[in-house]
């Protein structure tokens, strides 16, 4: 059954805020309502498992793993009526043109993905996804250094923060990333 009109919904914010856990939350429920789920990913993430999501808590749900974003049409099933996306960030801009398609066709589409980069800068496409969304919800961790909310994601190098210079995409999870808050975020070398 498809959905009267489709829609796009966002989860954000920076890494270990849950975002895998609300979007694994969302599309369970969807399969209780006993709508057609398929979920996808780009293929460069490969921390936990190949063909699925998985959350830093250990939740889990199966995916479809794509090179690119163009590939989700070779996997779509005719009678799927909704969508997950997990990082999100990962993807060419052209993911926005396709969760466009997927919603003029009654779908729902849900999506996880950064929205700042370990500089503090809009991450891939993710600000155009977020201003295409029909529902956004920033989600926050805890910063690590003094416990208030944190909206940041710090690269570590041996224990350091990472350089403004130092490549944006490094796919890694605790042994490399903290959750910081803007006061403890710190970026060496960020151009003033």
């Amino acid at each position: 059954m498809r959905h009267l009109q489709g829609r796009v919904e966002v989860i954000t914010g920076p890494m270990f805020s849950g975002k895998t856990e609300e979007l694994i939350r969302r599309l369970r429920r969807a399969m209780i309502a006993r709508q057609k789920v398929q979920v996808f990913k780009p293929s460069l993430d490969k921390r936990y498992a190949e063909e699925a999501v998985a959350s830093h808590a250990g939740m889990a749900f199966e995916a479809v793993p794509l090179e690119h974003i163009g590939q989700i049409w070779e996997h779509l099933d005719d009678d799927t009526t909704v969508v997950g996306l997990d990082e999100a960030q990962f993807f060419s801009p052209e993911v926005t043109a396709v969760v466009q398609r997927l919603a003029e066709r009654g779908i729902r589409v849900i999506i996880a993905g950064l929205d700042m980069d370990f500089r503090g800068e809009p991450f891939g496409p993710m600000p155009a996804l977020l201003a295409q969304a029909d529902r956004v919800d920033k989600l926050q961790a805890i910063c690590v250094v003094c416990g208030f909310p944190a909206t940041r994601s710090q690269r570590l190098i041996d224990g350091q923060p990472a350089r403004y210079d130092d490549p944006v995409v490094i796919v890694g999870a605790s042994e490399m990333y903290e959750a910081r808050c803007r006061e403890h975020h710190e970026v060496p070398g960020y151009p003033a």
